[in-house]
């Protein structure tokens, strides 16, 4: 057996489970979800739960004011749904307005960069359309941790301890999320009142507290106050989006994404391009595999930043992108022996990925996120709610797929995963939280469980390497003589920790042959998996 059979020194074994299963990044969350489960809901029901609890226990992850995104898996009819909870951009963000600010490019944070939230709105819709519980059910345990407090996670703690410099600069940010001036310890406990009461609201009044009422009025006050654009009535006016699911097959097992203007377009792609070649005859961990794998990642960003954006803005090459054809003539430019050059844009990786799968078989992978750690740095006063900066990605360049319009989603880094059997079985949810590497991640994971034939706790913890920005990023269990053979390939090389954080955080429930779950949860996070 080969070496990359063994368990890795992450220490976790799989679980498993003949019921219903659950996997987050923070435990807390995760049992919020299976409780959920004992109570008769089902795997929409739980990752709503989740999501809403990561709401509170990773405020720089995620939050009410961040955007979501789901696939849903319907194991009585096997059909397979997208609910897209992006938001757009202000009605007054334009280019002729941003130019007249004399910008050539869009800020990291501030006002600017506020969309519409589209979470809440997209809880409630999946709730209402798919879930069997009460929606003020669901949100409960997310309102007992933001009323009680919980103790912070180390994980968690770390990502704060970073956003001080930033949460300082907004008034409302640092009363709320930094008590006595600092970012909570590890095992400090933390309360959020003014997020209670905002949950609170969405528990008896639905998603238009959060939308319209106090809430709103704050959030659009906030936003202008930072200098950006974001109105009430842009707020009354959101609405989620159901859509049908892109995929592609990989070695007989189909792989569904978002369509865009989410990322999962890239790692279709990538897939397709990498098909062509026999990674199972190479080593897990050898130079070659990591070289074709991070090659055909800048093929499919290449197109990812020049031609996808909200197809309601302008007609994306969706098909063309994912044809096979395609793939093969991309997959003709490849060097086996030398690296190209690839140059891309910056983007953020704070994110939450969870996802479940009920006693009936029914899988939810779910993604919510604020982009950057504590998206904007602005937060609604007395809301609690930090708003995300998804309109930092932005291109301002006239005629650009991804160029500002008003009401236009922009591209989007957040992307679930779900796979089906080629009789259209449930084979998998799954998903890796961390801006561009997430359809990196996706790839390497799914490389690990069918062309390695990892079990799931495997391919998680496998070593993962991250190429963004012209650097490709190791892990330091990547053994040393193969970071030398990609430097000799032309690969300008960074070694990091055996667990590094930006190389995304991965979970995954897969179902098997004989309905088994079988659950991962990635060690570089808090959280665990759980199933029944």
């Amino acid at each position: 057996m080969r070496d990359y059979l063994r368990p890795d020194s992450g220490g976790r074994s799989t679980v498993f489970g003949t019921r219903g299963a659950v996997a987050c990044e923070h435990p807390q969350a995760a049992l919020a979800g299976i409780r959920v489960l004992d109570a008769g809901g089902n795997a929409a029901d739980a990752c709503v739960a989740m999501a809403a609890a990561m709401a509170v226990l990773g405020p720089m992850k995620t939050g009410m004011g961040g955007d979501a995104f789901l696939l849903y898996y319907d194991a009585a009819t096997g059909g397979i749904r997208g609910l897209n909870g992006s938001g757009g951009a202000p009605r007054g963000l334009t280019l002729k307005n941003l130019r007249e600010r004399g910008l050539s490019g869009m800020p990291e944070r501030g006002g600017l960069t506020v969309t519409v939230p589209g979470a809440v709105r997209m809880w409630e819709d999946a709730n209402r359309e798919l879930g069997r519980l009460p929606l003020a059910d669901l949100l409960e345990p997310a309102y007992g941790f933001a009323e009680e407090g919980f103790p912070v996670s180390e994980v968690v703690a770390r990502y704060w301890k970073g956003a001080e410099g930033l949460l300082r600069k907004n008034a409302a940010a640092a009363r709320t999320f930094l008590p006595g001036g600092r970012a909570p310890e590890p095992g400090e406990l933390f309360r959020q009142p003014d997020l209670a009461r905002t949950i609170a609201a969405v528990m008896e009044e639905g998603a238009g507290a959060f939308y319209g009422g106090e809430v709103g009025r704050s959030i659009a006050r906030s936003v202008r106050e930072a200098g950006g654009y974001l109105s009430e009535e842009d707020l009354a006016a959101h609405r989620s989006l159901w859509v049908e699911p892109v995929s592609t097959s990989y070695r007989g097992i189909t792989v569904h994404e978002i369509p865009p203007p989410g990322q999962g377009v890239a790692a279709l792609e990538m897939l397709n391009i990498l098909e062509g070649f026999d990674l199972s005859d190479l080593d897990a961990l050898s130079a070659d595999r990591i070289h074709l794998e991070a090659e055909a990642k800048k093929l499919a960003f290449d197109d990812l930043h020049a031609k996808v954006g909200d197809p309601d803005f302008g007609e994306i090459p969706t098909a063309e992108l994912l044809s096979k054809e395609y793939a093969a003539k991309l997959r003709s430019r490849i060097s086996l022996f030398r690296a190209a050059e690839a140059a891309e844009p910056a983007l953020g990786s704070d994110t939450t990925y969870l996802c479940a799968v009920d006693a009936e078989g029914n899988g939810c992978s779910f993604i919510n996120s604020l982009y950057m750690g504590f998206g904007s740095g602005v937060v609604a006063e007395g809301t609690g709610v930090c708003l995300q900066n998804r309109g930092s990605s932005f291109r301002i360049i006239e005629g650009h797929p991804n160029a500002p319009e008003p009401g236009k989603r922009p591209l989007h880094t957040i992307i679930p995963g779900l796979a089906t059997e080629e009789n259209g079985a449930l084979w998998a949810v799954f998903g890796v939280m961390g801006g561009p590497m997430q359809p990196q991640g996706h790839a390497q994971l799914l490389v690990n469980l069918i062309d390695y034939g990892m079990n799931p706790q495997q391919a998680v913890d496998h070593p993962r390497h991250f190429h963004h920005e012209g650097t490709l990023l190791l892990e330091g269990r990547v053994p040393e003589r193969e970071a030398d053979r990609l430097r000799d390939m032309g690969h300008r090389v960074e070694v990091g920790a055996d667990y590094a954080i930006p190389t995304g955080g991965a979970q995954l429930i897969r179902v098997k042959e004989d309905g088994v779950r079988a659950c991962g949860s990635d060690p570089r996070k808090d959280g665990c998996a759980l199933a029944q």
